[in-house]
């Protein structure tokens, strides 16, 4: 069997890369297995050195690394060196916090001496996505890895470069051999890896659909999951809004990636009272992106990873169109040579429940307005999903606008005047059908250890 990389600017096959067998793949997990024995006694210190080593080898690596992501998933250079430079603060971070984090906790009970402590569990899998192919693998490697864990990568299969070129950095920054590796296998072998008795956990990032299969291989087996899933993220733009920078911060999230992030604004609720002026201000910002080629330093939104991912988007807003809803802005193929799986900045308008995009998370560069009719009804409408990732609300009070952050919006993050973003300093990830666990911050670095309780 073999996996291609695959140009999504022109469909050329970039290389072919060979899969694992079954004898290499169990070999590789029994070799991660070796590797925890020696490195979960590893100081702090130890694996602090090797992870500032890792973010001192991201930076020198930027351009090799930006342009494999750019051929590979069609990634502009500028947000490649951003996400580069994403993944060198978290190594930092946990290079500089985790012993901190992980520090026995002391607790006063009829014991002569009794305290938490928390130890790593073993071999891990991460089942990881291609839209942020090094961020999302590295939000997992910096604290599993401080944390004294070993990783097995499970990367999405277009983007097999940038997944063994984590591999090799990380073995040029010291980490011991085994200690992190990539598999080269399809989804259908993930089963596999999950029911290998040496596998005590697997964290994914995907699909809601991809969650729920690997939860129900994992709980069938009692081992610990962490999913960050879908999301179809509202944002709130209520009458005292400031609308330029509302129309300027959303069209900014709903363009990230090209619109292929979970956290990118999907859904853009908007209080009747200034949806005219909203709707004008955003279609203007939303028309000035320079679409092309992801390795013109000058390129702003380049092509989605794949053209059959085009071309599911592309039916989701017909779907949206027939049921009644009205294009204001794109919603077509671009006609351009070369033009493989681009599509153009989109804006539906009179999106209502039932129709697609109100329902289902769209993954591209497309935004469904819905009217409200006040603050209140907004509120409803952004909580009416299955989903539950991230959440934004625009209002000039401050105040009202924490509150409903805090009190009324249903999400895991949750912003006042801001796109949705991850931050290696705060926990990240979503409830409902948007996942459970979270990564980052210090909660992050506690999902996959054993806390345990010591009692004399």
């Amino acid at each position: 069997m073999a996996m291609q990389s695959i140009n999504p600017v022109n469909g050329k096959i970039i290389r072919t890369y060979k899969e694992d067998t079954q004898k290499a793949l169990v070999q590789k997990i029994e070799s991660a297995e070796k590797a925890w024995q020696r490195w979960r006694t590893t100081s702090y210190e130890k694996r602090a050195q090797h992870l500032l080593k890792a973010a001192s080898l991201l930076r020198q690596q930027e351009n090799e690394l930006v342009k494999l992501m750019a051929l590979e998933m069609g990634k502009p250079l500028k947000d490649g060196a951003a996400e580069i430079e994403k993944c060198a603060l978290a190594c930092e971070y946990y290079a500089k916090n985790g012993a901190a984090f992980l520090k026995d906790e002391v607790i006063k009970t009829d014991a002569r001496k009794s305290f938490v402590t928390f130890q790593p569990i073993g071999v891990v899998l991460a089942v990881m996505p291609w839209n942020f192919p090094y961020w999302q693998c590295f939000r997992f490697i910096a604290p599993a890895l401080m944390a004294g864990n070993v990783g097995l990568l499970k990367h999405a299969s277009n983007v097999p470069g940038c997944a063994l070129s984590i591999e090799q950095l990380l073995l040029k920054a010291g980490f011991p051999k085994g200690v992190f590796q990539t598999l080269l296998i399809g989804s259908k072998t993930v089963n596999k890896v999950i029911a290998h008795p040496l596998v005590k956990a697997v964290t994914l990032t995907g699909s809601t659909e991809a969650g729920m299969r690997v939860a129900e291989q994992a709980g069938a087996l009692i081992k610990k999951t962490v999913l960050e899933l879908g999301g179809s993220d509202p944002y709130v733009i209520l009458e005292d809004a400031d609308l330029e920078q509302a129309a300027t911060v959303c069209a900014e999230s709903r363009l990230i990636n090209n619109g292929q992030s979970c956290i990118a604004a999907k859904r853009f609720i908007v209080v009747k009272k200034v949806e005219k002026e909203f709707v004008r201000l955003f279609k203007e910002k939303m028309s000035h992106k320079k679409l092309g080629d992801p390795l013109d330093a000058q390129t702003e939104l380049g092509p989605m990873s794949r053209a059959d991912l085009r071309d599911q988007l592309h039916r989701q807003v017909l779907e949206n169109i027939k049921a009644g809803a009205t294009c204001i802005l794109g919603g077509a193929i671009p006609g351009f040579k070369g033009a493989h799986a681009f599509y153009t900045p989109t804006i539906l308008t009179g999106i209502k429940k039932g129709m697609t995009g109100y329902e289902e998370e769209l993954f591209g560069p497309v935004a469904c307005v819905i009217t409200a009719r006040n603050e209140a009804h907004a509120i409803a409408i952004a909580n009416d999903t299955v989903f539950g990732l991230g959440a934004a609300v625009f209002t000039k009070d401050i105040a009202k606008g924490e509150r409903i952050a805090r009190e009324a919006l249903q999400a895991g993050s949750c912003f006042v005047n801001g796109l949705v973003k991850s931050d290696p300093r705060v926990p990240f990830g979503g409830i409902k059908q948007s996942g459970y666990g979270r990564e980052l911050g210090s909660f992050g670095i506690k999902e996959f250890v054993n806390i345990k309780t010591v009692w004399r």
